[in-house]
């Protein structure tokens, strides 16, 4: 199609450049004839722009075509439809390298010696009526222990949003006093807080709340912004130091992940024991 157009357009230009009259100089007749090669060639761009438009538009149509059948397809199969909302019910895809028994081990461990030493400071501190054993520092360990490499296990991040979401807690508190409305507004402030300040800590977001319904907290008053979630989190990054010196100098490589493969009937039986 696009080789008769440009055929006929080049006919019906030549047909135009032969009714031009010729001018008896040579001069006239040198000057009629540049025109008309520069008129030639430019009709013939402006016809080989418009075959190209003319492809394009075609293979765009092709295209939008093969994806509004695929899509029809999709749609018509329920399982294929279902698939992306069953994605994040799944167990992720199995990684290069299973967890060594070192990787299992040696987190599991500094979690149980950060609440065992934290419990010990409880007694010390329980004749002044205040504990550092709080829920968030559980959450906090988990993100040093099991995934050292996030964003919310730096140190910046970490302090940042433990002084500043325990802080707005207290000003909640003190301005809006007990109740749902200080919660909501104390997590809204501290979750725009969080991403104005780009120090992401999940643990953190819970601290408001811990304050405004923990009454034994509120005599801790603005305190609270450094005890016990910043108090905390000094302790556990000293002990994630040292696990960190002890696992490099000892591993264990054994492979779990390989060795137990569970059934649905072990699964069960775990989860009833």
């Amino acid at each position: 199609m696009g080789t008769q157009l440009r055929a006929s357009c080049c006919h019906h230009i030549n047909g135009f450049f032969s009714t031009v009259p010729t001018l008896s100089t040579p001069e006239a007749s040198a000057s009629l004839h540049s025109n008309n090669l520069n008129r030639r060639q430019k009709g013939i761009l402006v016809l080989e722009k418009s075959v190209i438009g003319l492809n394009l538009k075609k293979e765009i149509r092709g295209r939008r075509r093969r994806i509004g059948i695929n899509g029809i397809v999709a749609s018509s199969s329920s399982n294929v439809a279902a698939a992306p909302s069953w994605d994040s019910w799944k167990p992720p895809k199995k990684a290069s390298s299973d967890p060594s028994l070192s990787d299992i081990l040696w987190p599991s461990a500094g979690a149980f010696a950060a609440m065992a030493i934290l419990g010990k400071i409880d007694q010390i501190l329980a004749p002044k009526g205040v504990s550092m054993t709080i829920a968030p520092l559980g959450a906090v360990c988990a993100v040093l222990f099991a995934s050292p490499s996030t964003p919310a296990a730096r140190k910046y991040n970490m302090f940042m949003a433990q002084i500043g979401c325990a802080a707005i807690g207290v000003v909640a508190f003190t301005l809006l006093g007990p109740g749902w409305l200080a919660r909501s507004t104390a997590l809204a402030a501290s979750i725009a807080f969080m991403i104005y300040a780009r120090a992401a800590h999940p643990p953190a977001a819970s601290l408001p709340l811990l304050f405004i319904d923990g009454v034994k907290l509120h005599r801790l008053n603005y305190w609270y912004a450094l005890f016990p979630g910043a108090a905390g989190c000094v302790v556990l990054c000293l002990i994630v130091s040292s696990l960190t010196l002890f696992s490099k100098k000892k591993k264990f490589n054994m492979n779990i992940a390989s060795n137990f493969k569970p059934n649905l009937t072990t699964i069960v039986l775990i989860l009833l024991a």
